[in-house]
């Protein structure tokens, strides 16, 4: 049976999560109705304007709200302001009716289960039979509240549990209910990972399902073992956060985000639903927490938790608390010897070295880790069917750079198991009965890269599943398809014609030699294929220059060496511009300063998007140098009909706007508004899928017959210009918006983008913009104060503004 297409959607309740997740179905071009409850009473502002209880603006009160707050929320939950028109509010009872234009109905109410019923009841009188309904329930049973619903109805449900913000957070669960069709669930995967760009996974119909499952129990044994040990939550913090393959927010941090009240709901759930009882006992909530929610003390929402942010004539201070008071103290640093070590030895190997450890971090970590990865093999096959949907769910879902199993792999499961079995702990059947059968590992990678995972139902090792548009570039390396490299970059073979130039410089930041390595990429390529895709899989696309080289090179006096730097950089853009074979950037997250510039330079950009692109030089007392301001300046210009007599310093203008005042763009969308991007660049939602995305964009290039772009001149504003830049960069000084420094800075940019002091509308090579290009760059390097700026970088992480 075909399932219909989801072209329309409706999300019925406008809260922060209900608006949030019709704001993203809104980012991937879906037209929404957001519907709420109708008010029972009008507020003083409604009253003021006349309104009554039957006009439109206070039945749909809820709804207006809740879209009209996206813009403002803190990240923000758009990926272009404009997306938001997408969304049409409503309410329960006069817009039910318009259920039946939807392909998916997504219901995002309050957590109860009454309530939830008598909406499915209502959702179900005005249905489509085919049309998709799902639940974005936490933790309450999908089956029971649809109970009351008919049989064909409960074959299009589902759960699909979005984590907070849906934008950002990439884990969506799945949960089938008894009767939801396989055909529903095939397609819901498929939509969810590539349209939506989720990483799905599949749980089953149990409380709290996979993620908020395991994640309430480390949470609660975190706090049980802080309260026995006598340790500080910052303490607690130091060990739970990078050094266990977590975020920095680690354990209080992350729970004063998600709010107290939240937590002890979802515990609650949990408690009240488990069958287990020694789940039920080892769930029990400290007292501590019960008493911090009764003080609301709730985290972020009542600004104090564990954690509280005050502000006194110093700045801002963090306070942390102190449970045995209930009383503020405070922050103070943790400090752990075992820490030096851990760090040296990367993730698993400091991981293993840490639960090993007679440190005291060492001991609590081997306790919280031990109850962790036991609770999780109990939770097999309950909750998921495999140890995969659950390690997935939570580096997902929590950001765990290791699942619970992975995290049992890196400190080693036999040595593991027994020193568990001497401490007393109950080893789950199944782990025993695979290390009984010799298999010494959860997962294992073959020499291909080809990762496999131990399998309950084989008894045996199966593939990791992924989908055939997942590109792993380390894994094409093992497998042979490395065609030249250095230490900062390597050219890899994508099949079909096609290589990956891939960047894995320090911090991703240009080195000479990663600039070096482009001329040998793009010889190799003209030469041996037919087109080449720049792209990696790192943290960021590229977050620009190394400037503490450059840094280094200006107090050294090397002036020759920073020149030729700047120049073999340009030419190194040069090339890709103007390569025999089509070139296509992949960026994805931080795509700044000359990380931008590669992509600018390429024929068409695929971009993730999760994109953030800006030429942010202007902070470190510099201007594009990689010929960032003549790309910018020719995005501009290039939609104005040749001949045309038009006055180019509107737009010129915007492009010194977006290099002066440093704009990056907040998405791949946004960069496209701001005209970064092209019409004809194109978007991946699922990062996952980049790589390949871009590939093919460049097979379609080579399709549609590819031609090289010839070098074009382009008419120069001239002194004309400089003079106009001139006089309101002067009164920005003057209204003491800006500094001195700002001001030179931002005249050496208005000077380049208007071509140096030459007559108005004089045609100027692209070589000539470039070398102007570079002679301001040296200028401001030299500059005492940008060298300030880029040390102020280096030592502190900002820039300072002088």
């Amino acid at each position: 049976m075909a399932v219909k297409e989801i072209r329309k959607a409706a999300v019925l309740g406008a809260g922060v999560m209900g608006a949030t997740i019709a704001a993203h179905l809104a980012n991937v071009g879906l037209p929404v109705y957001l519907l709420d409850i109708v008010p029972r009473e009008l507020t003083p502002d409604e009253e003021k304007k006349g309104l009554t209880l039957e006009s439109p603006a206070v039945r749909n009160r809820l709804a207006i709200a809740g879209q009209a707050a996206l813009p403002k929320q803190k990240p923000n939950p758009l990926y272009r302001a404009s997306n938001a028109e997408l969304i049409t509010p409503g309410n329960f009872e006069d817009d039910m009716g318009k259920l039946k234009e939807c392909d998916w109905i997504i219901e995002v109410i309050v957590e109860n289960m009454d309530i939830k019923k008598k909406v499915f009841k209502n959702v179900e009188a005005n249905w489509n039979p085919g049309t998709i309904v799902s639940s974005n329930t936490s933790g309450l049973s999908i089956n029971e509240m649809v109970s009351e619903c008919s049989a064909e109805f409960r074959q299009y449900f589902l759960g699909t549990h979005f984590f907070n913000p849906p934008r950002y957070m990439k884990l969506l669960e799945l949960i089938p209910c008894r009767e939801t069709l396989p055909e529903v669930m095939t397609y819901m995967h498929r939509f969810c990972e590539k349209t939506l760009g989720k990483g799905v996974v599949f749980a089953k119909d149990t409380p709290n399902f996979i993620a908020n499952r395991i994640g309430t129990y480390a949470m609660v044994q975190t706090m049980k073992l802080m309260l026995q040990k006598k340790m500080t939550i910052e303490q607690v913090d130091a060990i739970t956060g990078p050094p266990m393959g977590h975020p920095k927010s680690a354990s209080f941090r992350t729970m004063d985000m998600v709010g107290l009240d939240t937590f002890r709901h979802v515990a609650q759930t949990c408690i009240d639903k488990s069958t287990d009882p020694l789940e039920k006992e080892e769930m029990q909530l400290p007292e501590l927490l019960n008493k911090m929610v009764e003080q609301k003390l709730l985290g972020d929402k009542t600004k104090q938790g564990f954690y509280k942010k005050v502000r006194g004539k110093g700045g801002s201070e963090i306070l942390a608390m102190d449970y045995e008071t209930m009383e503020y103290r405070p922050r103070e640093k943790a400090r752990f010897d075992i820490f030096k070590q851990t760090k040296e030895a990367g993730l698993k190997g400091g991981l293993k070295i840490l639960v090993n450890s007679d440190d005291e971090a060492g001991k609590f970590a081997w306790a919280l880790t031990k109850k962790l990865c036991t609770y999780s093999a109990k939770r097999i096959p309950e909750i998921a069917d495999d140890i995969v949907n659950v390690d997935r769910a939570m580096s997902w879902g929590f950001n765990w750079k290791l699942g619970p199993f992975a995290t049992w792999d890196a400190i080693g499961l036999r040595e593991s198991v027994e020193r568990m079995k001497n401490e007393g702990e109950e080893i789950p059947a199944f782990v025993e009965e695979m290390l009984a059968n010799g298999f010494e590992s959860f997962y294992k990678k073959d020499e291909d890269g080809t990762v496999s995972y131990y399998d309950l139902a084989s008894k045996g090792y199966q593939p990791v599943p992924e989908s055939a548009e997942s590109v792993n570039l380390a894994n094409l390396k093992k497998q042979n398809r490395l065609v030249a490299g250095n230490d900062d970059g390597s050219l890899i073979d994508l099949g079909d014609g096609i290589v990956c130039l891939e960047m894995h410089s320090p911090q991703q930041a240009i080195s000479p030699l990663y600039t070096q390595f482009i001329f040998e990429a793009i010889a190799e390529t003209e030469k041996n294929f037919a087109g080449m895709v720049i792209g990696n899989q790192a943290g960021n696309f590229c977050v620009g220059a190394n400037v503490a080289l450059l840094l280094m090179a200006a107090q050294g006096g090397d002036w020759d060496m920073l020149e030729q730097s700047v120049k073999d950089f340009q030419d190194a853009m040069m090339a890709i511009k103007y390569a025999r074979i089509p070139v296509v950037g992949a960026p994805f997250q931080m795509t700044l300063g000359g990380g931008m510039e590669i992509v600018l330079h390429c024929d068409r950009i695929q971009a993730a998007a999760e994109t953030y692109m800006g030429q942010v030089e202007m902070g470190v007392g510099l201007l594009p140098g990689g010929g960032g301001n003549k790309e910018l300046l020719y995005r501009y210009i290039e939609g104005i009909p040749e001949g045309l007599n038009v006055d180019l310093l509107p737009y010129v203008q915007k492009a010194f706007e977006a290099i002066a005042m440093a704009t990056v763009a907040t998405s791949a969308r946004h960069a496209q508004e701001l005209g970064f991007l092209r019409s004809t660049d194109k978007v991946s939602v699922n990062q996952d899928f980049l790589i390949h995305d871009a590939k093919q964009t460049v097979l379609g290039m080579l399709k549609e017959g590819y031609e090289p772009p010839r070098t074009k001149a382009v008419q120069a504003l001239g002194d004309y210009g400089i003079a106009a830049f001139k006089a309101g960069v002067q009164n920005m000084r003057w209204g003491n918006f800006i500094s001195d420094h700002d001001m030179k800075i931002a005249l050496e940019i208005a000077t380049v983008l208007c071509g140096g002091n030459i007559r108005p509308k004089t045609m100027v090579s692209e070589q000539y913009l470039l070398d102007i290009e570079r002679e301001a760059f040296l200028r401001l390097i030299g500059e005492e104060k940008t060298q300030e700026r880029i040390m102020s970088l280096l030592t502190t992480g900002k820039a300072v503004r002088n």
